[in-house]
């Protein structure tokens, strides 16, 4: 069964390479499971997991493998893919059986789930979050001495634009106005130019949104939507970078559309070339794709680069001149850890340039999952449309409709992450200790991994200038590869399952991104508090060398 598996997920990849630019991104590629030799700590998983194949080839059901969606299986996301199926289940295992492991605690850094490590919530956007839900309580006496008075009010002021001041009920599709209007004064005052709150689509975070736009334009449910938008078959394409976060690749591979790779340049920092970007558009032009939108994720997932506003001027100008949509992923606007660097929203780059409605379209996407607020698990979000007909956005409202509407708490967060508090406020200077607090932190870690990945024998780290991730760069040793081949898994999956085999630490390989043919990376996220980031630097550095020890050639 493992066999035919392998062989038929090798087809669907041979046919997508035949489609697709002859680079195809390795995360395109099935990673199988280990196989016989796996670390001993990992067989009993891969174990019952045969037997359990092994039970579903003589399964009479009417769903299978073969009948499914091939697409569905073309799909990959890395992030919360194999390895960290694995951590979870020694996690469990460490329960029961903590003698058996050279570590006493699995630590996730595979994903960008801060309060998933320790970090808090914001407490202003927490009081009014519940204030909202439980109304009565702004009915008693008590809650002026448990609650600050800008929180009490902000409450007051959401619930008046609640029908019925049910955050139990439906919204208008888009998310409710009066937060959509919050949310564009945000955006003016960030950026300096109009916003509509017309403009304003509330989803359940970023991922969304993408979705949407792929069938007509081809995060999760914003990406979904796009994807959604702009794509109709292979024949379309969506230009992505590699490397590249696969939600991405995964909502291209779902609906049947083709990515278009262009590759970020690891020596100058992960720079975008224009000049690659109009090689491969050219070249997918030239195989009869109609590439219609360019992805640009700023500050970088997974490489934390943050552009400059020169070359964020190119981009637009390249968008203007192609005829691309473009679709900006500005979830990590907040989390800048460089002085010389600054956010600058794609929005706002185009309009300085004397772009407006008519000349370009552009979809930004914002969420409360990152910045400084990680609220992940609230599921909030908006896409900012702008450029597009009226008849394509009554489609892309029409799309929206079939989801109802996005969850309330998190169209209040996102409408609180666009209007914290300000001076004068009651809650202002404990906000601005939490914000900073946690924002310098997160800038410290950084620097200290960035630091220790650099020490080690054949690991390169670009420079932590934002988002929430280091994506460092390892040479392995020849003997390394062999191993990984031997075992049928990409050797920079090889390098992280021995990593967490002998450490409890949780990263995710580079193969899952996309990168240059030929390099192995991983991605390890900051966001472990700072007194566990000792601990992850000693660990990985002495599994490091005995790693390289072990396979030296």
């Amino acid at each position: 069964m493992r066999r035919f598996l392998i062989n038929q997920a090798k087809g669907l990849v041979d046919h997508s390479r035949r489609q697709h630019h002859h680079k195809s991104p390795s995360f395109l590629s099935p990673q199988p499971r280990p196989l016989a030799s796996s670390p001993p700590a990992l067989s009993r998983f891969f174990s019952s997991t045969s037997e359990m194949s092994a039970s579903d080839s003589t399964s009479s059901l009417p769903v299978t493998l073969d009948s499914i969606n091939p697409k569905v299986l073309k799909c990959e996301y890395a992030v919360r893919g194999e390895i960290v199926n694995i951590a979870q289940k020694l996690q469990e295992d460490l329960k029961t059986n903590k003698d058996a492991y050279p570590f006493d605690e699995i630590i996730y850094c595979n994903i960008g789930n801060p309060q998933s490590l320790g970090q808090l919530p914001i407490k202003f956007f927490r009081e009014v979050l519940a204030l909202c839900d439980h109304a009565s309580l702004l009915d008693e006496s008590e809650t002026h001495g448990l609650f600050s008075t800008d929180s009490i009010d902000r409450a007051w002021r959401i619930l008046d634009h609640i029908p019925g001041r049910a955050t139990g009920a439906y919204s208008h599709s888009q998310g409710i106005k009066g937060l959509r209007d919050v949310i564009a004064a945000g955006i003016e005052a960030r950026d300096g130019f109009p916003a509509d709150p017309n403009d304003i689509f509330l989803t359940d975070g970023a991922s969304p949104a993408v979705t949407i736009k792929t069938k007509t334009l081809s995060h999760r449910v914003r990406v979904h939507m796009m994807m959604q938008l702009l794509l109709s078959s292979e024949k379309d394409g969506i230009l992505c970078p590699i490397p590249q976060y696969p939600l991405y690749s995964a909502s291209i591979a779902l609906h049947g559309g083709s990515l278009v790779p262009y590759y970020l340049d690891e020596a100058t920092g992960w720079g975008l070339e224009i000049s690659d970007l109009k090689k491969q558009l050219e070249e997918a032009r030239s195989k009869g794709i109609s590439v219609r939108a360019l992805v640009v994720i700023n500050p970088g997932n997974p490489t934390g680069q943050v552009l400059a506003e020169e070359n964020q001027r190119d981009i637009v100008n390249f968008c203007k001149q192609e005829g691309l949509v473009l679709l900006a992923d500005e979830v990590y606007q907040e989390n800048v850890y460089v002085p010389d660097k600054k956010f600058h929203s794609f929005k706002k780059v185009a309009r300085s340039l004397g772009y407006g409605e008519k000349d370009i379209s552009l979809v930004s996407f914002q969420s409360v999952s990152k910045g400084y607020y990680g609220e992940c698990g609230k599921r909030g979000g908006y896409m900012e449309v702008t450029g597009f007909t009226s008849d394509v956005r009554e489609q892309i409202y029409k799309m929206a409709s079939v989801n109802l509407c996005s969850n309330i708490s998190g169209q209040i967060l996102a409408s609180l992450v666009m209007s914290p508090p300000k001076p004068g406020d009651d809650s202002y200077d404990s906000y601005m200790a939490e914000r900073d607090g946690i924002l310098s932190s997160m800038a410290k870690r950084a620097k200290t991994l960035e630091d220790a990945l650099n020490s080690l024998e054949g690991v390169t780290c670009n420079r932590a200038e934002g988002a929430m991730y280091l994506f460092p760069r390892i040479n392995l040793p020849q003997k390394a590869i062999e191993a990984a081949e031997a075992e049928k898994t990409a050797p920079d999956a090889f390098y992280c399952k021995r990593l967490l085999n002998a450490t409890g630490v949780v990263v995710v390989p580079g193969s899952g991104f996309g990168q240059v043919p030929g390099t192995w990376h991983f991605r390890c996220t900051i966001l472990p508090q700072e007194d566990k980031i000792p601990a992850i630097v000693n660990r990985l550095t002495d599994f490091h060398k005995s790693f390289m020890d072990e396979f030296r050639n």
